[in-house]
């Protein structure tokens, strides 16, 4: 049973998600202030968060920043889109803004426990018809294999370690400059249309879409 963690200090909703949740199947623990999430999350690990911002103590990006290898979900009232795009390049797996409507939270929700299964399969990463054998070194589309460079690959796997989040084109250069010195700021942009292009003629369609000012992510279905 997948354990959600919910932080929010208004009772109302945080009841209202805990009933929803529970009717769905998932076992909920609650925190109603920024300092108590961090007590619970330092002696248990959630497989999902659901963030408020508005929060008593610490707030809601104060916690984000301290939260590592669970997908958050921010819920909130803001809807200033630089609001939301400071979060998603903080680290936040995806947005949604109060009021929702909860066939579309369970369906976030859904879509962030599947991304993480589905990226976390030992040595070998999964995401649609594209494996990336870790161990190997090796990346196949639908069983065909694919030949990429050396940068190419490093970021291949870095979008594929996080599915569902905007990988900032900063934290691309950040995470792949020691095994990749060669990929700058100047040539990101041609090492990422080339991997698109091997991909898409292996497999016949796109696997990454840019978020344009921000970065880059793998494409949903």
């Amino acid at each position: 049973m997948k354990n959600i963690m919910i932080i929010d200090d208004d009772m109302n909703i945080g009841n209202m998600l805990e009933e929803l949740l529970s009717e769905e199947g998932y076992r909920v623990t609650r925190a109603y202030s920024g300092t108590e999430a961090l007590l619970v999350l330092a002696s248990a690990k959630p497989d999902l968060v659901l963030l408020d911002l508005m929060l008593p103590g610490l707030n809601g990006e104060e916690v984000l920043k301290e939260i590592r290898g669970i997908p958050v979900i921010v819920v909130s009232a803001k809807v200033d889109v630089d609001d939301k795009v400071e979060l998603l390049m903080n680290g936040a797996a995806d947005y949604i803004t109060k009021p929702f409507a909860p066939k579309e939270l369970l369906a976030r929700i859904a879509v962030q426990l599947r991304d993480c299964h589905r990226g976390s399969g030992g040595t070998v990463l999964h995401f649609a018809d594209i494996a990336v054998d870790i161990s190997a070194l090796n990346v196949s589309v639908g069983g065909r294999p694919v030949r990429l460079t050396k940068t190419e690959y490093a970021i291949l796997k870095l979008l594929m370690q996080n599915p569902s989040q905007v990988v900032t084109k900063s934290l691309i250069l950040d995470r792949i400059s020691e095994d990749t010195p060669d990929c700058v700021e100047g040539s990101l942009k041609v090492h990422i249309s080339n991997l698109r292009r091997k991909l898409r003629a292996a497999g016949g369609k796109d696997y990454i879409e840019s978020v344009w000012g921000i970065g880059f992510k793998m494409k949903e279905e």
